[in-house]
């Protein structure tokens, strides 16, 4: 059952931003059933995620999946898409409370480490580090950095018109100061002075987002 629920995992494809916007819009606000099924889907490889750090024995790791996947459905349940929020950050907290709560109540906490041997594939011996390493768990990293650079955007729009004209010479079209300086006639001293303020009122923008995302 592993392999084969590993293997739908290989399956599932990026959404894009947009689309997936789109998708929590059309289930929360017009109740989208079709919806809601493409982003339990879309974040399944979180469930699996918050599976492996556990690193449970894996006589049970399918139950505590199906745990996981129960809290995922409970996330997207009462999820407030207006909130701005990351998904995949919202939800790990109650999927990972529901397979804690499965092991606990079923007293089968016994630890596990992923690099015990599974079944034998091809007359190989696999492990689940190594299905770790090959499945779609990527899937809600690159999700979570597609949000945090649509926030980014978000908030670029807000800096005063000057700091984003600096910031998109400087970082986007990667243009020398002293060139920029002479494209927006200001002295490569008032270039920088806007840089600077620039990126500090990004960063307090973005304060908590980053702290969540672990961004220095």
């Amino acid at each position: 059952m592993l392999q084969t629920y590993l293997a739908e995992l290989n399956k599932i494809k990026l959404l894009e931003p947009d689309t997936e916007i789109q998708l929590w819009a059309n289930y929360k606000e017009q109740g989208d059933l079709d919806c809601r099924r493409k982003l339990i889907e879309q974040y399944q490889p979180l469930v699996f995620k918050q599976a492996m750090r556990i690193t449970t024995n894996q006589n049970v790791i399918m139950d505590i999946i199906q745990e996981g996947t129960v809290g995922l459905i409970e996330a997207a349940e009462n999820y407030d898409h207006t909130k701005g929020v990351a998904f995949s950050l919202y939800a790990q907290h109650r999927i990972r409370g529901r397979m804690l709560n499965y092991l606990e109540r079923e007293g089968k906490a016994a630890a596990l480490s992923i690099d015990q041997p599974m079944d034998e594939v091809d007359g190989e011996e696999t492990s689940l580090l190594a299905y770790l390493k090959d499945t779609a768990a990527d899937v809600v990293h690159i999700t979570e950095q597609n949000f945090f650079v649509d926030q980014m955007q978000q908030a670029f729009k807000r800096l005063p018109a000057k700091e984003q004209l600096v910031l998109d010479g400087v970082y986007r079209h990667e243009q020398p100061p002293q060139q920029l300086a002479q494209d927006l006639n200001m002295s490569t001293t008032h270039i920088y002075r806007l840089q600077k303020q620039g990126i500090r009122r990004l960063r307090g923008m973005l304060s908590k987002l980053m702290s969540e995302f672990k961004i220095d």
